[in-house]
């Protein structure tokens, strides 16, 4: 994953809370009579070449490409506030 700003494309309203999506492949075998599972390995990452990134507001799932390519189109600026009562 890249160390650059996210910025959700479909809410448009999220740039800090998201997942990252991986997926795992899991081998096994099973009797052919009676279903039962014989043997059982763990699991391996499959590797995949951009991290898959779901939005945690509106759960938009897409690359991460997208998050990061929209942050720059609409770039957060920073901005001083003073409080005035």
């Amino acid at each position: 994953m890249q160390e650059k700003p996210y910025f959700c494309p479909n809410c448009r309203s999220n740039r800090v809370k998201f997942s990252v999506i991986t997926s795992y492949s899991q081998f096994f075998m099973k009797d052919a009579l009676s279903g039962a599972i014989q043997e059982f390995q763990e699991p391996d990452a499959i590797q995949e070449a951009e991290p898959t990134i779901q939005c945690q507001v509106c759960s938009f799932i897409g690359n991460e490409l997208r998050f990061i390519k929209q942050a720059e189109r609409e770039p957060r600026m920073n901005t001083t506030t003073t409080t005035m009562y």
